[in-house]
Parts: C-alpha cells; structure tokens; sequence
C-alpha cells in the first residue's frame, strides 16, 4: 500500500530535543525539511545534525539557530563552513569508505533521516537519487527516516532502491535540483594542468575523479582515449560527453564490468537528465565503491585528487587552511592508496602551483595546525601547470627537488632555500 503524503510541518514534528539527524548531501540536500525544520527551532534544543557536503540554503546552520541546532560535519562545504569554524558545530575527520561504520556500529547513532527520494515506481520503490554515498547506511541504521519526494530528482540504478513501507514521513515537494558546473570554471591553468594529467592516463585505465574544476579539466583531454573505465566516488558533467562517445565504456575494469561505478553526482541538469534510468550508471555504497581492496581490483587505476597545499616532503593538506576547516578527508585517502595498489595504478594529486591569490601551494612546511589528509608515505604523483614529479621511492631531498622543479617560477628561489637550510646542501 503507497504511503500517504504530509506535510512538511508534520514530517517534522517527529523530531524531538536531543535527537541525531542525517542530513542528505550534494543536489539530495533535503532544504525544504530543514527550512521546517528551523521553523520549529523554538521547540528544539541540542539536536545535532550530521552530514557529508550540504549544498543550498541549510537554514540552521545559521547563526540564529545556535542553541537549537549543532552542525557535526563529516565533510564540511560552504553552508555549513561558518557554524563548523565556530562553536555552532565541529569536524569528525573520517575516510569517506568508514563513515558508514560509524553509523552501523552506534559510534554516531541516528535517530532521525532526512533524505531526498525519487518518486515512487509501481512496485512502491523510490531511490536515493542523485547520492547514494552514506545515505544508504543512513536509513539502514535510522530509527525514522523522514523523505522528501521531489519528481525532479533522477530515479538511479544500483543501491539506492527504498520502498516506501520503510519511510515514516513522505512530504511531496517539486523543485529544481542544486546544481553546480565546474566546466563553466575551469582556468586557462586548470586546463594546462589537466593536459599534464591526461598524458599520465594510458588506454583502457580506469579513473577516479575528486570534486572540483580539474577533474572536468582532466576528462575535457581525454577525447582521443580509448576504453576507458571509471569508479568514483562522484561524477560530474565531464563524463557524459565520453560516456556518449564510448571512450569510456568499463569494458576492461576488474569489477563492475560495463558499468559505471558511483556513489554520487553532483553537476548540472545535463548530467541528471542523462543518468536519470540509465543502467549504465550503478549508484553504490560508498563503503563499496572507496574500499581500497575493491579500487585496486581495476588495473590501471588512475585516482585524481586536489589539495590546499603540499610541503616539500610531500605531506599533502587537502581539508583546511592552518586550523581553519575548509572540507574534509573524503575519499582521497581511499583511492589514493587503492590506486597504488592497482596493477599500474597512478595515484595523483593535482594543484595549480598558486592561488588565485597569488599564494603557494608547494611550500616548505604546511601552515601550523594544517591536517595532513595523504601522507607522504602515500604520495606518488604531483602535477601542476609546470609539470608532472614522482615523488614514489625518492627521499626527503631528491622529492624536494622534484617539487620545486614543478613549482611556481617566482617560488624557486624561496623553495631553494628552505630545501639549502633543511637538508644544508653542499655543506
């Protein structure tokens, strides 16, 4: 029998003081629940809220909505950046594959799901849409799940099918999904870069690709590959264009032949509407798909990840700027390490060797209170516009040297001499 529909003021007076909420992420980001959800802030007190990237307005990460509401990120986006730099909310820092344990084993108990869904097909299945990530172990591991049901949310292959006798409270609301088109901001540099990356990829590699400007730089170059295969984390916009050419095609993966393997999206209408029912696509666990030992199963696995800054021994920030949280862990860890593993595999981080403003991003130490997100224990290859360094099997020095050779021009001089006084060379 199909669940009845309520609204959003009724769905959310199930929520009660003290509770831990999921909170869908990404373009599933459920705002119309939060917005009632602030609504009946006056009601609520100590009710924490968990999430990986929040997209959109999330009203209570704001300011007003402090003794209500404490923003626990497990990876911290723009919203939610000020409440999780205050003291309105804080930062788990976790591997994106282990997430799913926290809330399976109890350590962060959920007791409410607010989740974004595909409307209901014939049999009374919905699915998680867009981001199956960790909202799948969410609403296994739930007391109540609470469901938003937008019609423009895309229906996708893979793990994210719930049926509705499982959902407690179904508000229906149609509207336009977030979206975001990292194509529309690549740079000039982005791109330099992400031609330096595509002469890496070898014919029939698998790829992983990070969020942000460079991975669509990266799959903008890679026009005259052939059988290319991919299993990410997420996808953007970039893929659908060489999905549609058969350059990719996961003809030769190690698993999930044929398919392309995800967890979440995260583009513009053009990528929705193409993954929208396409069994191409498989929407998966993360816990699955960023599980190192099912990563290295592909040969050839290419994994591309960007970072804040790396020092001259190549420890890599990629989640705050000093103290100051900026995003989170994520999968980087994950497919770096399962990329090296890979028979072939070339674990890679990408950063323009400055900031738009002009900052180095390979310096000689890592600003204080930075978290070091790969070690360098884990680093392989860097690529900047200048050029491409292997810092696999080299020591303190010869890495130091590689990277200044791939720095910014106006930084060598700088990077010399820090490299002279750490390592006094020629003494």
């Amino acid at each position: 029998m199909m669940q009845i529909y309520v609204s959003a003021e009724e769905a959310i007076s199930v929520i009660k003081s003290g509770d831990r909420i999921f909170s869908h992420g990404s373009a599933c980001t459920p705002n119309f629940l939060i917005d009632e959800l602030a609504r009946q802030s006056y009601r609520l007190k100590n009710v924490e809220i968990v999430s990986i990237t929040q997209q959109g307005n999330v009203e209570v990460a704001k300011p007003q909505y402090k003794d209500s509401f404490f923003i626990n990120s497990l990876f911290v986006s723009t919203p939610v950046r000020d409440a999780v730099n205050s003291e309105r909310g804080d930062f788990v820092p976790v591997f994106l594959s282990e997430i799913p344990t926290l809330f399976r084993s109890g350590i962060l108990a959920l007791d409410v799901a607010m989740i974004t869904v595909s409307t209901p097909d014939i049999h009374g299945y919905c699915t998680l849409g867009t981001s199956v990530d960790v909202a799948r172990s969410a609403i296994d591991n739930a007391k109540l799940i609470i469901a938003q049901v937008n019609p423009k949310m895309p229906r996708t292959h893979g793990e994210g099918m719930i049926h509705v006798s499982r959902i407690h409270k179904m508000v229906w609301h149609e509207e336009e999904l977030l979206t975001v088109n990292y194509g529309a901001k690549v740079t000039e540099t982005e791109m330099i870069i992400g031609k330096n990356i595509a002469e890496l990829i070898d014919d029939k590699s698998t790829l992983q690709m990070g969020i942000g400007t460079i991975p669509d730089a990266v799959l903008s170059c890679l026009h005259n590959h052939k059988d290319l295969g991919v299993h990410t984390e997420m996808i953007s916009d970039g893929i659908v264009d060489l999905v549609a050419k058969d350059i990719i095609n996961n003809k030769f993966k190690g698993t999930h032949l044929n398919r392309t393997i995800t967890s979440f999206a995260f583009g513009t209408k053009k990528l929705y509407d193409y993954i929208n029912d396409n069994p191409s696509f498989e929407f998966m666990d993360v816990e699955h798909v960023n599980y190192p030992i099912n990563i290295m199963k592909n040969k050839k696995m290419v994994a591309i990840n960007s970072a804040i800054e790396i020092d001259l021994t190549g420890q890599v920030c990629a989640d705050s700027i000093g103290t100051y949280q900026f995003s989170g862990i994520g999968g980087q860890m994950d497919f770096m390490r399962g990329a090296a593993l890979s028979e072939g595999g070339k674990p890679i981080i990408a950063i323009s060797s400055r900031t738009k403003k002009g900052v180095p991003r390979i310096v000689p130490f890592l600003k204080p209170g930075a978290g070091v997100v790969t070690t360098r224990g884990h680093i392989h290859w860097v690529v900047t516009e200048f050029g491409v360094a292997n810092l696999y099997g080299k020591n303190l020095l010869q890495r130091a040297k590689a990277l200044i050779e791939i720095s910014h021009p106006d930084d060598r001089e700088m990077l010399e001499k820090a490299t002279f006084e750490r390592f006094k060379i020629g003494q």
